[in-house]
């Protein structure tokens, strides 16, 4: 019988064989151990930084809370100013119109008593005296004039007031729309969480922002501007006030010195009826040219977009055209016709469009001139309906009417501080 080869190599030893077993085993133990050891910290480190950011979390968003809670709150503020400093501007804009009003209410007794020291002037011999008529008119003139330097030196200052109102404001607006901006940005970072699929990883986010400020300054911002538009406010108020007082003294004196003057008013009452009359005329011819200017729109514009209609028909059928199949893909003369027809088109809408262009400016010309002379006769009518009234008027000025003529009232020349009587016409 033939016996098997054996395996060639090293053979070892059952001892040794235990002994590698063993060896085994206990670095199994071992790096399980290790394993286990490092299976705890790792546990440990999740609890506690889980526990950590969500305080953290939870504390950010607290801050922000508040944050905007008290950008809130000065929004409110900022927008209460704002509407504050808005009826300011509107009521010292209607004061400072008012005192335009009245200073444009003086140009008609200014050229009045100019009028009618002129045609006194033109007495001749021993009627050319120096009566209490001309004292009275001269007066007249120099009160007037002196009314003029101080309503306009009240508009100039108004004006003034207005642009610091007008400052203040932009300030406030400025202001409020970086409360709005903020605390916008500030509900949007509130309403994030580690689920919201717009956050992401950010370059250098701790970085401190050129131009931040601190808490304090970011305050005191805030109060600058609201007390600039308090002692804006405040100055405004008094001014109304003081133009208040003013309209009210110099109609007073005004009303007692027409009063006290009265002479006979002679104005060229026909050259502004003739100058009238051929306004009128003119603002009739021009609204017949208005009225054919229209008619010729219409035709143009209805030409324009049968022209169009044409224009969409023949790009239509060079459009169809182009799906014909294989060698039927012609260049024929219908294809040349039809492009020549789209250039024809197109020419004559551009040609149309221009002379539509030029007859609609022409036209918007006439109506703002017309506008313009509809303006012109109005305020002819108005200057007529005055002077016709103030003749009317110093004609039945009579000692026996006015004494049976209650006396007018004088307006009380106060104010909300108290103060009463302003010389303010002082010779």
């Amino acid at each position: 019988m033939s016996t098997l080869p054996a395996k060639p190599g090293v053979r070892l030893s059952v001892s040794e064989w235990d002994s590698n077993n063993r060896q085994l085993s206990a670095a199994a133990q071992h790096e399980r151990l290790i394993s286990t050891v490092v299976r705890q910290e790792g546990r440990s480190l999740r609890i506690e930084t889980n526990c950590k950011t969500a305080w953290d979390e939870s504390d950010t968003s607290r801050r922000l809370r508040d944050r905007a809670l008290d950008v809130a709150r000065w929004k409110e503020a900022l927008e209460t100013c704002a509407q504050k400093v808005d009826e300011e501007m509107e009521a010292l804009t209607l004061c400072k119109e008012q005192n335009e009003q009245a200073l444009a209410a003086t140009a008609t007794p200014l050229e009045v008593s100019t009028e009618c020291l002129t045609l006194r002037e033109g007495r001749r011999g021993h009627e050319l005296v120096a009566d209490p008529v001309d004292e009275q008119l001269r007066k007249e003139v120099e009160l007037i004039k002196r009314v003029q330097q101080v309503l306009q030196q009240d508009v100039d200052e108004a004006f003034q007031q207005l642009s610091v109102l007008q400052e203040a404001r932009h300030q406030l607006t400025a202001d409020l729309q970086n409360k709005m901006d903020a605390l916008e940005i500030d509900m949007s970072c509130l309403s994030l969480t580690v689920k919201s699929p717009e956050i992401s990883l950010k370059t250098n986010p701790t970085r401190v922002p050129s131009g931040s400020s601190t808490p304090q300054e970011w305050v005191q911002f805030s109060q600058c501007n609201a007390a600039h538009a308090q002692q804006a406010m405040q100055a405004s108020q008094q001014m109304r006030e003081d133009m208040s007082l003013t309209r009210a003294q110099v109609g007073n004196e005004l009303e007692t010195q027409r009063l006290a003057t009265e002479f006979t008013l002679r104005k060229r009452h026909h050259h502004e009826q003739r100058a009238r009359d051929e306004l009128e005329w003119q603002i009739k011819k021009t609204e017949d040219e208005m009225a054919e200017m229209e008619s010729d729109i219409h035709g143009l514009d209805a030409d324009l977009q049968a022209k169009t209609a044409s224009l969409k028909l023949a790009h239509t059928r060079l459009e169809n055209r182009t799906s014909r199949p294989g060698m039927d893909l012609c260049r024929d003369e219908v294809q040349h016709g039809l492009v020549n027809e789209v250039h024809q088109l197109e020419a004559t809408i551009t040609t149309l469009e221009q002379k539509l262009s030029e007859a609609q400016h022409s036209l918007q010309k006439m109506k703002l001139h017309h506008g313009r002379m509809l303006q012109d006769l109005s305020r002819k009518q108005e200057a007529l309906s005055l002077e016709q009234r103030s003749m009317n008027t110093r004609s039945h000025l009579r000692p026996a009417s006015s004494s049976t003529k209650a006396p007018a009232l004088p307006v009380p020349l106060t104010n909300s501080s108290g103060r009463s009587n302003l010389q303010l016409l002082a010779q």
